[in-house]
């Protein structure tokens, strides 16, 4: 009888701690989004694009479209805004709420505003975060924009 609760108490030992989303994933998670905006200020769209997963995976719909796979998103930008980063113009983004979808993946609900743009607009987005090896990164971004 010893030597099973032995066995039992070195497999429970063994096992690895169980992983919770926690307040410093809800930090990391917001960070991912105030990176973006500050690159997106500064006109740089690579580093706008570090947030989302480098992944044919990707989804993002806006503007009553779908694209599919980081590249695609990318080029989207590209073509609307690399001839002039200048014109990206000034973007914030208000985080409404983070919640956890297990250990390893939250949901984010917020809040967009572009002005100082050619495209200024404002909207809402609800974006879907995983937490990957190279850290939390967007998986699917849904954002839409207010009626004019």
């Amino acid at each position: 009888m010893r030597l099973v609760c032995l066995v039992l108490l070195a497999a429970c030992a063994a096992s690895p701690p169980v992983r919770r989303f926690a307040a410093m994933d809800t930090a990391a998670v917001t960070k991912v989004i105030e990176d973006q905006a500050a690159a997106w200020n500064r006109g740089d769209l690579a580093g706008y694009m570090d947030g989302y997963a480098k992944t044919d995976a990707l989804v993002f719909t806006s503007g009553g479209k779908v694209r599919t796979g980081w590249q695609e998103a990318f080029q989207h930008y590209q073509k609307r805004y690399a001839t002039d980063p200048g014109a990206m113009g000034h973007l914030v983004f208000g985080i409404t709420r983070v919640d956890a979808v297990g250990a390893d993946a939250a949901v984010v609900l917020g809040t967009w505003k572009l002005t100082e743009s050619e495209h200024p607009g404002e909207g809402v987005f609800t974006l879907v975060f995983e937490r990957r090896p190279e850290g939390w990164r967007i998986v699917h971004d849904h954002t839409s924009s207010l009626a004019p």
